[in-house]
């Protein structure tokens, strides 16, 4: 049976992902893969970055029938033009098997074909921000109190959706008001303020919705939240709403920063409350923030608050 066959026959199994196909049918793959999971691993490379890396060099693979390093630079550079004009596949598509090339040549010794990628351009934009009164709607729009606590939790901390998504009752500390966030981006912990409202309205919560194991549980009790239920939340909470922006759980992050700017808190505790390594991710919502500049005045007269 031919490659071309086989790569049909097996697409045409609902259950098999690109990556088994790959694994399966182009020679080699299997074997460069399982090295290449190797570093991930030994790189700690997160979960998101093996699913899409993987995901798109088996698609290359599978596309040329070899391994990506068997494959040449002009035809890498055909396949990635095929698929963002014709094939009209997503920025973030192309963005990514870009970089896994990167990746990929680099383990296999040819940084030459690694400097050879396409440039990414990296696009300046500023973030999707509610307002303090669209998100009292949104949260007030769930009709159960799990959905109503999830938007206003991962609001009140700034969370982002695994954050949110792998805290656990334990780590949520109601004397001190405080979160523990553990291994955040960066494999990195920290903690986060706990709003004095959550924390009253917190032991309902627990009682109502008895959670096992995590704070927001799937279906099966123990088991974490998956992402795209939680998007689901955030979708339908929307729908009873009049608001009109593309809201994610990403989106109730930035708010989260934007009000902070806003009720003056500084830049450099909202770098750490986020979890920022660098200050310059956290400084563009400046540009956000509707902060009304303070004329600079001598500390002598603030001092003793004198006034002309």
């Amino acid at each position: 049976m031919t490659f071309k066959k086989e790569n049909l026959l097996l697409s045409a199994s609902k259950h098999t992902t690109t990556l088994q196909k790959a694994k399966m049918l182009v020679p080699g793959f299997k074997q460069a893969f399982s090295r290449f999971e190797e570093r991930l691993v030994l790189d700690q490379c997160s979960k998101s970055m093996f699913i899409n890396y993987g995901r798109n060099l088996a698609h290359l693979a599978l596309h040329f029938g070899r391994v990506p390093h068997e494959v040449q630079v002009e035809e890498i550079n055909a396949y990635l033009y095929r698929l963002t004009v014709h094939d009209n596949l997503s920025i973030s598509f192309f963005k990514q098997t870009v970089f896994g090339l990167r990746y990929w040549f680099r383990l296999f010794g040819m940084d030459e074909h690694a400097l050879q990628m396409p440039v990414i351009k990296k696009v300046e934009t500023l973030p999707t921000v509610l307002s303090k009164e669209e998100c009292k709607v949104l949260f007030a729009a769930p009709r159960s109190l799990k959905h109503k606590f999830l938007l206003a939790f991962a609001y009140a901390g700034g969370l982002r959706m695994n954050e949110l998504r792998m805290l656990k009752i334990v780590d949520v500390d109601l004397d001190r008001k405080q979160v523990h966030i553990r291994q955040g981006k960066g494999k990195k912990d920290r903690y986060v303020i706990l709003s004095d409202l959550l924390v009253d309205r917190f032991q309902k919560y627990i009682d109502e919705v008895k959670p096992k194991v995590y704070l927001f549980e799937g279906q099966t009790p123990g088991d974490v939240m998956g992402e795209r239920s939680i998007q689901y939340v955030i979708n339908e909470a929307l729908k009873k709403t009049n608001i009109k922006k593309d809201v994610s759980m990403h989106t109730l992050r930035h708010s989260f920063a934007t009000h902070l700017l806003e009720d003056g808190v500084d830049i450099y505790s909202i770098q750490r409350l986020l979890g920022h390594a660098d200050i310059r991710t956290t400084i563009v919502y400046l540009h956000v923030a509707q902060v009304i500049p303070k004329v600079a005045h001598s500390p002598l007269d603030s001092l003793y608050g004198y006034k002309r």
